[in-house]
């Protein structure tokens, strides 16, 4: 058995070094999986995280705030879709997760997003601040960061794959994929696929009619928010150096997007 595991490893291992992929913005990316492997393990991972949350009422129990969320994302959505009109086919879905005390929110590969209570309502989001953080996360799905994610997962967890390989098993070998999709959302980003997602997030959301000011606005808020305690959010998404400042200089290029968008209100 052992020698059968490196036969298998050993081939594998050259892989991971020949698996890349490229960036919107040029970077090479470690790519285990393609586009359509990371949506459709990201819509298993997605039905896996919520069913428990919903069992608990957690899930879209705010009328109001679930209808605020989703016309933000719906005009958010239009224009990623201008932006890769690939994903149009994409099953696009938004929840909000009542966790109060939760600074949060992502984006799997196709478009399978949440947000939770905690961001919006300890940093008393406007909506183009809950606009900017949700364009940013679209921004990763686009970006193909989640399956880029799921690659760095699923390298760490060759044991888990090779078993899959040696039995054959379809069975483990999704249900590490799966494994892998739940991973992808809570592993940091790089910091350069953090400045990828700052660059598209705020071009989509001025693009959708939001203001640009606010993601200069919400990343102040997110660094003064937790008490103390690094919010789960900034845990995954570590902030390049200079970020606020990188923002800010965009802001001239998203405003003729942005009162483009509300001319046409």
């Amino acid at each position: 058995m052992a020698l059968v595991l490196r036969s298998l490893l050993l081939p594998f291992m050259c892989f991971l070094i020949t698996a890349c992929a490229v960036s919107p913005t040029g970077r090479k990316q470690l790519m285990l999986v393609s586009e359509q492997q990371a949506i459709d393990a990201s819509s298993e991972a997605y039905v896996q995280m919520l069913a428990p949350l919903e069992k608990q009422g957690k899930l879209d129990n705010d009328p109001a705030l679930t209808q605020r969320v989703q016309t933000i994302t719906k005009k958010l959505i239009v224009e990623a879709i201008k932006l890769r009109p690939e994903t149009r086919s994409w099953e696009w879905n938004v929840k909000i997760i009542d966790e109060p005390d939760t600074i949060n929110a992502w984006c799997m590969a196709g478009g399978k997003m949440a947000i939770y209570t905690g961001l919006i309502n300890k940093l008393s989001a406007t909506d183009d601040e809950i606009a900017q953080v949700m364009g940013h996360e679209i921004s990763h799905a686009l970006a193909n960061h989640t399956a880029e994610r799921m690659s760095v997962a699923m390298a760490s967890s060759l044991g888990v794959l090779a078993v899959g390989v040696i039995t054959d098993s379809r069975a483990t070998t999704m249900a590490a994929t799966a494994v892998a999709a739940k991973l992808a959302i809570e592993l940091p980003n790089s910091r350069t696929s953090e400045s990828e997602a700052d660059r598209i997030g705020i071009e989509i959301a001025a693009k959708a009619g939001y203001s640009p000011y606010a993601a200069v606005s919400l990343w102040q808020k997110m660094a003064k928010a937790g008490n103390g305690k690094t919010p789960e959010f900034l845990s995954t998404h570590p902030a390049p150096e200079n970020r606020e400042q990188v923002l800010r200089s965009l802001i001239p290029q998203m405003m003729p997007y942005y009162e483009k968008a509300r001319s046409n209100n």
